[in-house]
């Protein structure tokens, strides 16, 4: 079933070019969009000005760390294959090709450490990070480099830290 969702997501690439484009860039360039979140919630002024918002970004800062290194420790001891590697031929990678295990996601634990730290403390912004979190876990299963289970997985392992 892990593959066969990971197939049709894959496959949207084929049949929508435009919608490839705009994965890649949130897929390779979202943590660029964390970090404009979190600077507006860190450097806000007037009536967005939140001691709570700033709370978040710290938090979600010591999050991300801690999802990630959770997230080394689990790859090294769970050797799985990255898509394109176990399924040659099916899996279309679009993306460059990473040389770490596919489970769990760093990209969805450290998006998701972010977006629930930020949730805990700033209800609307964490509804936007949330989102963006999510986008960038559908778009590493859709170019290729991710099943669904290791963005899950990952997804789970940030909401974890930022509940820590």
């Amino acid at each position: 079933m892990d593959f066969d969702v990971y197939k049709q997501l894959n496959g949207l690439t084929d049949r929508h070019r435009a919608l490839e484009e705009i994965l890649r860039f949130i897929a390779e360039d979202g943590q660029l969009l964390f970090l404009v979140l979190l600077a507006a919630l860190f450097f806000a002024r007037g009536k967005w000005r939140s001691r709570n918002a700033r709370h978040g970004v710290v938090a979600a800062g010591f999050s991300a760390l801690l999802a990630l290194g959770v997230a080394q420790l689990v790859a090294s001891l769970w050797d799985r294959p990255r898509p394109y590697e176990a399924h040659p031929g099916e899996a279309h990678l679009l993306l460059p090709p990473s040389p770490d295990p596919s489970f769990p996601s760093d990209h969805a634990a450290g998006a998701y450490a972010i977006a629930v730290a930020i949730l805990l403390r700033h209800r609307k912004a964490g509804v936007v990070a949330l989102i963006l979190a999510t986008l960038v876990a559908v778009a590493r299963v859709a170019l290729g480099t991710h099943y669904p289970t290791d963005v899950l997985g990952g997804a789970a392992l940030g909401a974890v830290a930022a509940l820590a």
